[in-house]
């Protein structure tokens, strides 16, 4: 006998993101409270986390001029810079569970890994992009999911963006599989809490879509 299965209590009010219950809890590390600034997933800004005006607190100023931008940093070591950048990011989110440093640090592993060995273009990348990072603002990720998250993101940017086949689509896992070393069965569970997360807007306008799309042009 087929047993039925319900996602009614994934099914939660506007706000998906603010509910107590954490649909994510059985892949995080820890609960998380968001701050009444992130309540509301349209307030996604695309380009908050690119921003190369991020201070660094004294180690670094942004000159922005009509025509010329132009940043200013003191001798000082990276690892010192990227610890500055880090505090500065974790003072103003302290939801973010995630590292500024470690989350752009994902963003480079979801490109390399959807451009150069799936072989999709730019606007997929956007996509998986916007996803990740509204996933990451709002506090729901953490060491222990961050790469789970990361490929149900593109899983679902791919399906959305492409008219994939079913071949297709379990090549996708595979590499998914694969690359970010995930288990198949976790990977395929946390899609669908994922989607209920992003309030099941999948389609994104393109504001928050050509940000991500002019950067990577611009860094082919």
């Amino acid at each position: 006998n087929r047993q039925t299965v319900s996602y009614t209590k994934l099914l939660s009010h506007t706000n998906a993101l603010s509910g107590s219950a954490d649909v994510f809890a059985q892949h995080s590390g820890s609960q998380c409270v968001l701050s009444s600034a992130w309540k509301n997933i349209d307030d996604y800004d695309p380009n908050l986390l690119d921003d190369p005006q991020w201070p660094c607190g004294k180690h670094k100023r942004v000159l922005v001029f009509p025509s010329l931008m132009t940043t200013v940093i003191e001798y000082v070591k990276l690892s010192d810079l990227k610890k500055d950048m880090n505090e500065t990011f974790s003072d103003k989110f302290p939801h973010v569970q995630l590292t500024l440093s470690k989350i752009r640090s994902l963003k480079r592993e979801i490109r390399k890994l959807v451009q150069e060995d799936c072989g999709y273009e730019e606007p997929t990348i956007a996509m998986a992009y916007v996803y990740f990072e509204k996933l990451a603002l709002h506090g729901k990720l953490d060491k222990q999911n961050r790469k789970l998250c990361a490929g149900a993101c593109i899983l679902l940017a791919a399906k959305i963006s492409n008219d994939l086949k079913r071949p297709e689509v379990k090549h996708l896992i595979d590499r998914l599989e694969e690359r970010l070393r995930l288990n198949r069965r976790e990977l395929l569970s946390l899609e669908f809490p994922v989607l209920v997360a992003l309030e099941f807007k999948l389609h994104l306008p393109q504001r928050e879509i050509l940000p991500h799309y002019r950067r990577l042009c611009q860094t082919t």
